[in-house]
């Protein structure tokens, strides 16, 4: 029997809430080695070097091959809810349902304003959008689309003169978009309109990236564009544990113990408890790690956890 590594990302505990583990999972899941290695769980995965998160780079090389001796910034198409004292960022990506024919309409009316800029824009895929520089560009921070979803616009600008030219770009983009005729003809199909773009994901091509795991499936497209950085296979995530599973499964998107019971933790419990997977590990958005090997199984000691947000004395604080 092949002795398989398996590897859990979840989101954080706290989205969970109250929702009870089933006794299976409380009882592995109390008797697993627990550590908070701390920062974010997808970097995690990776070694890269240079340090840093260079998305936009790794995502270019994954989509057009051509990222190498540039410096390169996501600018995805978002759409923008204005509120009285400011603005949210509300919807990206696949949640825009965005085509070909939405990028053959604004692009035109958005490269030019950039080239003025001295940056090139372009979008090799409808939902991932690109500034490429000179690899010595000075480039500024901005928060992920996914952290930056639902908070202030306004509280996730660069401050300061570095940020003050994107502060400038960004509007200009807005102003365009907001008058651009193409979100008629959107909102016509019932679609959210295309306002603003976010920067975000910049720098260069790594120099090497690297992971321990055999192969990634996941339904982001930076998780697994790393993976193809990195030389495994990578591919989207299956619809429930499959018996010949190894690698690192992308499951931050569940809500639902009961639906992570039934399509992920009975079949891997068995093989785990069998010795037919050398080791589980289970991460979690908010930094906390459970590592589990089968000799864990041992440790009746623990009781079992019976929540996230209520573990019993002995389980996950």
């Amino acid at each position: 029997m092949t002795r398989r590594a398996v590897t859990l990302l979840m989101p954080a505990r706290s989205r969970f809430g109250g929702q009870r583990l089933s006794e299976s999972a409380g009882r592995w899941f109390a008797r697993a080695d627990r550590s908070d290695p701390g920062g974010e769980v997808v970097q995690r995965q990776f070694d890269v070097l240079p340090r840093g998160w260079p998305v936009a780079a790794v995502t270019r090389q994954r989509d057009a091959g051509d990222a190498a001796g540039s410096a390169w910034m996501r600018a995805d198409p978002v759409y923008i809810q204005p509120e009285i004292n400011g603005a949210r960022l509300m919807a990206h990506g696949d949640a825009l349902s965005l085509s070909e024919a939405d990028t053959a309409a604004f692009l035109p009316a958005l490269k030019p304003y950039f080239g003025d800029g001295g940056t090139l824009l372009d979008a090799p895929v409808p939902s991932r959008w690109y500034l490429q520089m000179p690899a010595g560009a000075k480039l500024p921070t901005m928060a992920s689309l996914d952290n930056a979803l639902g908070a202030d616009l306004f509280e996730q600008l660069p401050d300061g003169p570095d940020g003050r030219r994107w502060r400038a770009l960004l509007s200009e983009a807005q102003v365009i978009l907001h008058n651009h005729p193409r979100n008629a003809e959107r909102a016509a199909l019932g679609l959210a309109p295309v306002n603003s773009l976010w920067f975000w994901g910049a720098g260069t091509l790594p120099d090497h990236v690297r992971t321990v795991h055999a192969r990634i499936a996941s339904d982001d497209d930076t998780l697994t564009a790393f993976a193809t950085a990195a030389g495994v296979p990578a591919g989207p995530l299956p619809a429930r544990w499959a018996q010949d599973g190894e690698g690192l499964f992308d499951l931050r998107h569940l809500r639902d113990l009961a639906v992570f019971d039934r399509d992920w933790w009975q079949l891997l419990s068995v093989q785990l408890g069998s010795g037919g997977i050398a080791s589980l590990d289970v991460e979690f958005a908010d930094g906390h790690r459970l590592d589990m090997r089968p000799r864990n199984r041992w440790r009746f000691w623990r009781r079992p956890m019976r929540s996230f947000v209520n573990p019993a004395p002995d389980s996950v604080q």
